[in-house]
């Protein structure tokens, strides 16, 4: 969202000045009147100012500890002000301790805190914002607080265990990718002149004629291909950066075999926990699923709830235009729909979520240790190939002799 620059007379005729984060200038009007100060001038400021902090880079460790620090103040009584002064006190690392400067003082101008911690996409994600977003609306900041740095630890820890699970398959695609990449550059093109008889006579096995093939292609244009994948890679990162490049990568996880399911389910345990805490919290429907379709932390998911949200507003029931959008399992929609009947949505969403989570868990654990056995036998498949197409001339040159 856009930042205004404002000056306005308070009730005692004083001028004040300040900031205010807003879809458009009539909304900040709006939150000048609500707070009794009367416009004197409201000015969009320049995009290139937006952000003073906004590359400061802070490790997800971190903010969930800021998360769970900031919550204990907050559920102990300590206003949010002193709160946001004594974190930025004690915190020892240095870009940590720039941006909670910069949210304490935007938030002490009267910016919303969850608007302040957007300013800094590389220090809290989506789903911290919105959570935080959600708790500050319906009163029940700590406990949102609290999720999110939960969330964050799991999050880290999933990643953790992944990360050392990946390891070992990820250092067999390497060195097997190098072994044979050596193969192919220096050992194979030994045997051209050897089967160029073979070839001649028209004898040569095809097999042996790709791999001859594919060898020469890399000699002869290897650093070419270098190039394009470096350049493909730069490409792809951009496109990433753009809306279309973010929604096309949001589909493609959720498509991508063996993993899309278990991203696509973890996106809708996110959403459902998020609405289900804040439905539990007394934050209207509405409003509560145009906050926790954005903590799904998928674009194709949040499309599909932001669809849901409108057939609600026409007096349709939740359940049935999530289960038309063709994401959400079947058993999920079931339950949704036996809870609005029962009007226990709230209890039955966070359920959902506690058993994906267990559920995807579980199966994110068996698709790592099934990735290992499953890299030896592509490594394996590639070396026998490789050894076929070289062997199978050699035989076919002594049965001749």
């Amino acid at each position: 969202m856009p930042d205004f620059a404002y000056v306005a007379r308070n009730l005692q005729g004083q001028k004040v000045s300040g900031k205010l984060t807003a879809q458009s200038e009539g909304d900040v009007l709006n939150s000048l009147m609500a707070k009794s100060l009367f416009p004197i001038e409201v000015k969009q400021e320049k995009k290139g100012n937006r952000f003073q902090f906004g590359g400061k880079k802070v490790s997800p460790q971190l903010a969930a500890t800021f998360y769970a620090q900031l919550a204990s103040l907050v559920r102990s009584g300590v206003p949010l002000m002193r709160s946001l002064n004594v974190l930025h006190d004690q915190a020892s690392n240095e870009a940590l301790k720039t941006v909670l400067e910069d949210i304490r003082n935007r938030v002490e101008e009267g910016e919303a805190l969850d608007a302040a911690m957007a300013r800094h996409p590389r220090a809290f994600n989506d789903m911290a914002i919105n959570m935080v977003k959600a708790g500050a609306e319906g009163g029940f900041l700590e406990d949102a607080l609290e999720r999110v740095a939960s969330f964050t630890e799991e999050q880290e820890d999933l990643k953790g265990r992944t990360v050392s699970a990946l390891a070992y398959p990820f250092f067999l695609a390497v060195v097997g990718t190098g072994i044979l990449t050596f193969l192919l550059v220096f050992f194979v093109p030994s045997f051209e002149e050897m089967f160029a008889r073979l070839r001649e006579r028209g004898q040569l096995p095809p097999i042996t004629d790709w791999l001859l093939w594919f060898s020469g292609t890399l000699n002869s244009y290897g650093l070419f291909i270098v190039i394009g994948l470096v350049l493909l890679f730069f490409y792809l990162r951009t496109q990433l950066q753009t809306e279309t490049g973010k929604r096309r990568f949001d589909y493609f996880k959720i498509k991508v075999p063996l993993l899309g399911s278990i991203m696509l389910d973890l996106a809708v345990a996110r959403f459902c926990r998020v609405l289900g805490t804040m439905l539990k919290n007394g934050v209207p429907i509405l409003r509560a699923l145009e906050i926790s379709r954005q903590a799904a932390g998928n674009r194709i998911l949040s499309t599909a709830i932001e669809n849901a949200s409108d057939n609600i507003s026409s007096g349709e029931s939740l359940a049935s235009p999530l289960g038309s959008s063709g994401y959400f399992p079947k058993t999920v929609v079931e339950m949704i729909s036996v809870a609005e009947e029962s009007n226990s949505l709230d209890r039955v969403l966070v359920e959902i979520a506690d058993g994906l989570e267990r559920r995807t868990s579980r199966r994110l654990d068996l698709a790592v240790r099934l990735l290992e056995p499953l890299m030896l036998l592509v490594m394996a498949g590639v070396v026998l190939v490789v050894v076929i197409a070289l062997l199978l001339p050699v035989f076919r040159m002594s049965a001749s002799l």
